[in-house]
């Protein structure tokens, strides 16, 4: 058990860093970064990594039952657009809100889905469970309002412009909550898959754990497209695509190579966690630790770098009360593993 909550933490540390290279590319817009970004971590590494380190990876695709693709093509896409529905609602409502709400809801919703796949639980485990994720949803609560309290006093905008942020932050948060939940398909598609590939994968000749990687291959490319759409129509409709030549592209490229490795790295370690969590825990216990150690660590991060270094101490108190209680909740639910 503590290897799989170990690699669980481990794939959360990752994605909570994969971000922080963006603060330091420059010349481009926000689509230029991040479709540059998605490119090479939806398309280029998964490739890279899967047809490198898979034995007959050709064979392991072939062998994967077709309603078993589908399924996981359909929530893979799913998760493509929900995070591009996140990127949106932090247009809205700023990073701070919009990462806890979508955060929140992935944990809440992500954590609960693989019980409809795999069946419910053992009682003392499923309400343990369950108590832990209520603890993490305080904490993501405490985060997004100290990601209120912290905008309030950052922002010196003329009241027109307060107000106009003010009948924005319902849109944002609808779409923060709309997007958390096809994100969710995340989960579900690794769920739904990951037994039948790991036995195509070990059919190769495979270590265990090179299975993660197979099916992150199908999540990432799947959802992938829904996300090369979204970024082709926008750097289309605002004239963009000339933004990439700079003399900044090769540095440009690098940092969003780093950024695309940690992101997919991360995935594949939380599914290899799931794997080791064992099937009817990991894909719950495992997500939850996944996401709260990833949002734990962004903020983290944030502190380090002085996001917060303009918030009052009433903000600051409710960021130190959220991550106490994401920290508890997640030994809560690490916990429920032991009393299978």
């Amino acid at each position: 058990m503590i290897t799989g909550v170990l690699f669980a933490i481990l794939a959360g540390l990752l994605l909570g860093l994969y971000a922080l290279p963006e603060k330091f590319t420059k010349d481009y817009e926000f689509e230029n970064t991040w479709s540059m970004f998605f490119a090479i971590n939806t398309f280029v590494v998964p490739n890279i990594a899967a047809f490198l380190l898979i034995d007959g990876f050709s064979d392991v695709l072939k062998s994967i039952p077709g309603d078993v693709l589908l399924g996981m093509v359909i929530s893979s896409v799913a998760w493509g657009i929900g995070v591009m529905m996140w990127g949106k609602a932090i247009n809205y409502i700023g990073l701070s809100l919009g990462f806890s709400i979508f955060i929140g809801t992935v944990i809440l919703v992500g954590s609960l889905l693989p019980f409809f796949v795999q069946g419910v639980p053992e009682t003392n485990v499923f309400l343990t469970i369950l108590g832990g994720l209520f603890v993490v949803l305080i904490g993501v609560m405490a985060n997004g309002r100290a990601g209120i309290l912290r905008q309030k006093d950052e922002e010196q905008a003329e009241s027109s412009e307060l107000a106009k942020k003010e009948t924005s932050m319902v849109t944002g948060i609808l779409i923060a909550v709309v997007g958390g939940l096809l994100a969710t398909g995340f989960s579900f598609a690794n769920s739904y898959g990951a037994e039948v590939i790991n036995e195509a994968a070990l059919a190769q000749g495979n270590a265990p754990w090179k299975s993660a990687i197979a099916v992150m291959y199908v999540i990432y490319m799947s959802g992938g497209v829904a996300i090369a759409v979204y970024f082709i129509q926008q750097l289309s409709a605002k004239k963009l695509w000339s933004k990439f030549r700079t003399p900044y592209l090769g540095k440009n490229i690098f940092l969003t190579s780093i950024m695309g490795v940690f992101n997919f790295a991360a995935s594949v370690v939380f599914a290899y966690s799931a794997f080791k969590l064992g099937q009817e825990l990991g894909g719950s216990v495992g997500y939850a630790i996944f996401n709260t150690a990833c949002v734990v660590t962004a903020i983290v991060s944030g502190i380090i770098t002085k996001e917060w270094i303009k918030a009052s101490s009433k903000a600051k108190k409710f960021l130190y009360f959220g991550l106490a209680c994401m920290v508890l909740g997640i030994l809560i639910v690490a916990y429920s593993n032991s009393l299978k």
